[in-house]
């Protein structure tokens, strides 16, 4: 049985041929979220997307997680652009990172995804560089020739990008679906997609999060009437949480709320950012006398006001935690009535079902996903991927944005289309492809590890701090502490012993002290009260021993030797 190519040991990749086109992960294989790809051919570099990941529980502490910019970062002025898919965080949310490194490098994409990042690179203080582009249109970046091709998203204005190079043809999906009636009548460019088949695409990098849902995936326009129904049957005020870059979803809101009479206010300061943007754009249609600052809704009636929000995904300090851990100006009980607009993010479940368990708590009734149809995904399902596989006849098939399950899941989609399996690449982050008349294989790996975003610090905590937190959250914490005389090495002080986060009574540990001592004063003898390494360990020892047959646990343990 051959090895998997997800545990598969690569060397480092071979010195770059002129005329190849090499293609770089660093981001978005094996996870959903901090989606990057870069591509390089005759020196120069185009990346595609720069998103965040968002932790999760075994994260603790740690805000974002950034693609590894490792393998680049010697190579800032090789890069030519950044095309950006779309404006969610996952594609988006990494940029002002890298342009921390190299201000100057130029921002490509959309109207509305420029718009996004621009306001979000204020707040860096960044003022970049941008080129907007529309569907159909073709830019020369140094080498790559990228053609703009429509599809429809969760979010407006999204695209996909064909790469046209001397050593063939990349088609990159982004994040798409194939909604045939959706609100802003901006369909998926499949004649595009076909003429490029036509042409010849040599590798198609194509979106994998719904490749194991069969069949179509749902149409946005059938949330409306969902939500047309739950505000018919609301009496009190109405609480939606969405993704702060929802604007389709956000314009149902607005529509439900016209037709039952009811005022919308934005709450969290990325919805009122984003929303506001999109309004004055044009992209979402607000109508008259509907919105209204969340001020003026405390002398409004319960029952003539929704709350578009963002907490989602059950984010502590978002506007939807911080309501249902009652610190927030909006309070919800009985009768109201909370939507939760938006999809489950794998990882996220304990913290969505904390803050549902808590919202219910409080007596309201709380809409879901697995209740009710108020959530339809923003990517293709497996049928909608083989039209596509169908219609462009791809020589080569590289599956991204996606877990593993997702990955091979879309491979398997590609192969039932006629791709040999020879032919479909399966990697991890950090993969390196290489293509070259029409040959695409993978040649080796570049460092890709996860960089972590925790306070103001950027890739300052590693996996070994993290260790040490979820030992800190879960196992406890003893100190030790313990004085030898610096003039006889004798034992002076000692020892005390402080222990947190362990559910025992204090005599536990006084019952401990004399082990530690004889073991202090053995260590003592041994070492000639020299090394207080040695004796520190000796301290550890002794309790370590202890926790682990006594308490059944491994706590964190700090013995300190003082001399004096």
């Amino acid at each position: 049985m051959s090895e998997s190519p997800f545990h598969a040991k690569l060397g480092t990749p071979p010195k770059l041929k002129p005329g190849t086109l090499r293609v770089t992960p660093l981001g978005g294989l094996g996870e959903v979220g901090r989606n990057m790809t870069v591509f390089e051919i005759d020196g120069r570099l185009l990346i595609v997307d720069c998103g965040v990941l968002f932790p999760e529980e075994s994260q603790p502490g740690v805000d974002l997680i950034l693609p590894d910019f490792t393998s680049i970062r010697d190579r800032l002025d090789d890069i030519v652009a950044i095309v950006l898919t779309h404006g969610h965080e996952d594609h988006i949310g990494a940029v002002p990172y890298l342009l921390s490194l190299k201000p100057d490098i130029p921002l490509v994409g959309s109207q509305l995804t420029l718009a996004f990042i621009e306001a979000k690179l204020k707040e860096h203080r960044i003022k970049p560089l941008t080129m907007a582009v529309k569907e159909g249109e073709f830019q020369d970046l140094g080498p790559f020739e990228c053609e703009f091709v429509a599809v429809n998203h969760s979010i407006p204005d999204a695209l996909a990008v064909a790469i046209h190079t001397d050593a063939g043809t990349v088609l990159h999906t982004g994040d798409f679906k194939m909604d045939q009636l959706p609100l802003d009548g901006r369909l998926t460019d499949l004649r595009a997609f076909a003429r490029l088949g036509e042409e010849g695409v040599d590798l198609f990098l194509v979106d994998s999060t719904n490749a194991e849902v069969p069949g179509f995936t749902v149409q946005e326009r059938e949330i409306g009437p969902v939500l047309e129904g739950i505000f018919a049957k609301s009496e009190k005020k109405v609480v939606v949480a969405s993704f702060s870059s929802h604007v389709h979803r956000v314009q149902q809101v607005f529509d439900a709320a016209a037709k039952h009479g009811r005022k919308v206010a934005f709450v969290g300061r990325s919805m009122v950012r984003n929303m506001t943007i999109a309004a004055e754009m044009g992209y979402l249609n607000i109508p008259k006398n509907t919105l209204i600052d969340v001020r003026k809704t405390d002398s409004m009636p319960d029952d003539k006001v929704v709350f578009m929000c963002t907490g989602s995904q059950g984010e502590p300090m978002a506007a939807l935690g911080r309501i249902a851990n009652r610190n927030h100006r909006i309070e919800v009980g009985e009768g109201d009535t909370i939507i939760l607009a938006s999809s489950l993010i794998p990882g996220n479940e304990t913290d969505v079902f904390r803050v549902v368990n808590g919202l219910l708590a409080l007596g309201a009734n709380v809409v879901h996903q697995a209740n009710a149809r108020v959530h339809v995904s923003g990517h293709a399902s497996a049928g909608e991927l083989l039209y596509c596989y169908n219609i462009l006849q791809p020589k080569n098939v590289m599956p991204v944005h996606g877990e593993v399950r997702h990955l091979i899941a879309n491979g398997d989609i590609a192969h039932s289309s006629g791709v040999p399996r020879e032919n479909i690449i399966l990697t991890r982050d950090g993969g390196v492809v290489d293509l070259k008349d029409g040959v695409a294989k993978v040649v080796g790996e570049v460092e890709c590890g996860y960089v972590y975003v925790d306070g103001s610090s950027v890739g300052e905590v590693s996996e070994s701090d993290l260790k040490d937190r979820r030992i800190l959250s879960e196992e406890g914490f003893i100190s030790l502490f313990a004085v030898v005389s610096s003039e006889t090495g004798e034992l002076v002080t000692g020892p005390e012993i402080h222990a947190r986060g362990i559910a025992e009574d204090d005599d536990v540990f006084e019952k401990l002290k004399p082990q530690i001592k004889k073991a202090l004063v053995r260590a003592i003898e041994e070492e000639k009260g020299h090394d207080t390494v040695q004796l520190q360990q000796a301290m550890r020892r002794v309790v370590g021993r202890f926790a682990s047959q006594r308490l059944r646990r491994r706590p964190m343990i700090i013995p300190v030797v003082v001399k004096a």
